[in-house]
């Protein structure tokens, strides 16, 4: 099974982007990461900005971000499965600590890196 991790991203004050949790999938040498506007809670649709793959490292990484971009504590992690991958759409089952269940992931039309992320919980 591959790998997750949620770190919540608190930046500095004024930051570009503000307080955000990073979803991260472990996808071979990388990690696919998203930034999600909100907290993710179950039954929850959260606004998302996919960014550039991380470095596994991040699996295991609490601490300062480099760049002075604020600091990261890990929220959840565990594993997950992937049920389906398209261009538009990824739906991914989780087992977390804090999370388990269906999330589904809909690159919305009007921007190519933004997504809608729904937590469904365990189906």
């Amino acid at each position: 099974m591959r790998r997750f991790v949620i770190l919540q991203h608190e930046t500095p004050r004024g930051y570009q982007r503000p307080l955000h949790w990073d979803l991260m999938l472990e996808t071979g040498d990388a990690l696919r990461t998203w930034a999600l506007e909100q907290e993710p809670t179950v039954g929850s649709t959260v606004n998302a900005e996919q960014l550039a793959d991380h470095r596994l490292a991040y699996l295991d990484y609490e601490g300062p971000v480099s760049g002075e971009r604020g600091n990261a504590t890990r929220w959840d992690q565990g594993t997950y499965n992937v049920e389906c991958e398209r261009d538009d759409e990824i739906i991914v089952m989780l087992q977390g600590t804090r999370l388990s269940g269906r999330v589904t992931f809909t690159r919305r039309s009007d921007v190519a890196q933004r997504w809608t992320v729904v937590f469904s919980g365990t189906t």
